[in-house]
């Protein structure tokens, strides 16, 4: 009896153990968490001080000319909505109670409650505007409702259902009225309070499914009417997203095809294709369409003319998607923010790599433009969009936990990686990033010898981060050029890099 006893015991021993090494490998994250970072304290403040203000001038204050806008205000409210539930403000909830309160009462007093008019439920442009955005009522849709989940303000949830309504009239209306040649399912681009209509669809109100999914959850009267609107935007918006289009102007006075921008209607404004993706994701996941959009664009890579680019920092704020390079010398910082979820989870080493950058550079990022060589801004102009959104990028971030993450920090060794700036007679390199890489040296067989070098002046490299030819790499003081580049991936998602570099003479 004894012996079955401890056989019993040694038993149900083994299966524990089988199950727990079973749940740390289906879930890692769980016992292997990592670094989160804090959202900085700069970015808090701007937020609480001058939302919901466009533009900020550092040492002049809020940008006048551009005024407050709603889209400005929502983009507050879903930032101080996660944090209220956070960790790191738990001392400051009842300022950011009375934040998103104040936010959420003046975006009202934006609202058209004239029922006479074509606006009526849309939200100005902004405080001294006449047009009436269907993005903008996308985009203030969801903060509301999040105003509403807090606070139980039922004022917040019937302007939201307003909102709703104005977008179906805004996807309905024109048909009726003649504004286009018939029903499409997109939404025209604005209407003014003296009824004159923009009648382009764009396709970044996509992420206007975001709003109408969580009507339909919280308006359960008219839950089929929102569901579909949503059908309707996503049969019509797809083609056109997915081939990189930006809007369509239908008949009878626009042409019934779909446009770019440009001379050559060859570039797109990414934080327009951005937003569309984001809804998207949040309705759909990682379907075909998003996938295909995130990984077009992600992909396009530095250009002889602007060769310090990298999209994995965040996206160009010009980008011609025919020659597949970047249109403009800055970074659009926002589109880091917007694509901090499907960064986080399908592409970890963008997440990753961008935070690097961004964590090391966090006042430079709170202008609207970056450029990409140094990342002084555009334009002396800090805005708020941008940094509504990379607060919640900071918000949400932890380092990613992927078994080849989890070798690199017990076994790889540190390197730098200064990313490449300039490729003209004079090569030159952007500050360094610090990353973690297991190094091995290199066959024979594995490169092509060139003159001048012997096998030892070549290093392979294996690391999580993403990387460009022409790179230098600096390992234990000596420092070596990236010549090629492998990705190994599953499923789409990238699981590590290998990379052979030479060394640089002469250093």
């Amino acid at each position: 009896m004894a012996l079955r006893s401890r056989l019993k015991v040694i038993l149900v021993i083994t299966v524990l153990i089988v199950v727990l090494i079973s749940f740390l490998t289906l879930f890692p994250e769980i016992f292997w968490r990592e670094r989160v970072v804090e959202v900085p304290e700069t970015y808090f403040d701007f937020i609480m001080n001058y939302a919901p203000y466009v533009y900020v001038i550092p040492g002049s204050g809020p940008d006048l000319e551009w005024g407050k806008s709603s889209f400005a205000a929502a983009f507050a409210i879903d930032f101080l909505y996660q944090a209220y539930y956070n960790d790191q403000f738990e001392d400051r909830k009842a300022d950011i109670y009375d934040k998103i309160v104040s936010l959420s009462d003046w975006i009202l007093t934006q609202q058209c409650t004239d029922e006479s008019e074509k606006a009526y439920g849309g939200f100005k442009s902004n405080e001294n505007s006449t047009y009436y955005y269907s993005a903008d009522a996308c985009k203030v849709i969801p903060s509301l409702l999040r105003a509403y989940k807090l606070t139980g303000k039922a004022e917040y949830l019937n302007a939201a259902k307003l909102a709703g309504n104005f977008l179906y009239n805004m996807q309905h209306l024109p048909s009726q009225l003649g504004i286009h040649d018939k029903y499409y399912g997109g939404f025209a681009k604005a209407v003014t309070i003296d009824d004159s209509w923009l009648r382009e669809m764009n396709v970044e109100c996509l992420y206007g499914i975001i709003g109408l999914q969580m009507l339909s959850e919280l308006d359960a009267e008219n839950k089929s009417k929102y569901e579909n609107m949503i059908t309707d935007a996503l049969n019509f918006y797809r083609s056109g997203i997915e081939n990189l289009w930006l809007y369509f102007d239908p008949p009878p006075d626009g042409d019934g095809n779909w446009h770019r921008i440009g001379l050559n209607e060859t570039e797109i404004y990414d934080d327009t294709v951005a937003y569309a993706l984001i809804g998207l994701y949040e309705y759909e996941g990682r379907s075909q369409t998003v996938e295909k959009v995130y990984n077009l664009i992600n992909t396009i890579r530095a250009s002889s003319q602007y060769p310090a680019y990298n999209p994995e920092v965040c996206w160009a704020g010009y980008i011609d998607v025919v020659s597949r390079f970047p249109a403009c010398e800055y970074y659009d910082a926002v589109t880091a923010g917007i694509l901090w979820k499907i960064r986080k989870n399908h592409d970890k080493s963008s997440f990753e790599y961008s935070m690097k950058i961004i964590g090391k550079h966090t006042e430079d990022f709170m202008f609207w433009g970056v450029k990409f060589d140094d990342y002084s801004p555009v334009e002396n102009k800090q805005a708020m969009a941008t940094v509504c959104w990379l607060a919640q990028f900071f918000l949400n971030y932890e380092d990613p936990i992927t078994p080849f993450t989890r070798f690199l920090k017990a076994y790889g060794e540190n390197i730098t990686i200064f990313p490449i700036r300039e490729a003209s007679d004079m090569i030159s390199y952007g500050e360094g990033v610090d990353v973690k890489a297991v190094v091995s040296p290199t066959r024979v067989d594995e490169v092509l010898m060139e003159p001048g070098y012997a096998i030892n002046d070549y290093i392979t490299i294996y690391l999580f981060a993403p990387l460009r030819h022409h790179d230098k790499i600096r390992r234990r003081g000596v420092d070596y050029e990236v010549l090629s580049i492998q990705e190994f991936s599953f499923k789409g998602d990238i699981l590590y890099r290998r990379a052979v570099c030479r060394r640089l003479l002469g250093q």
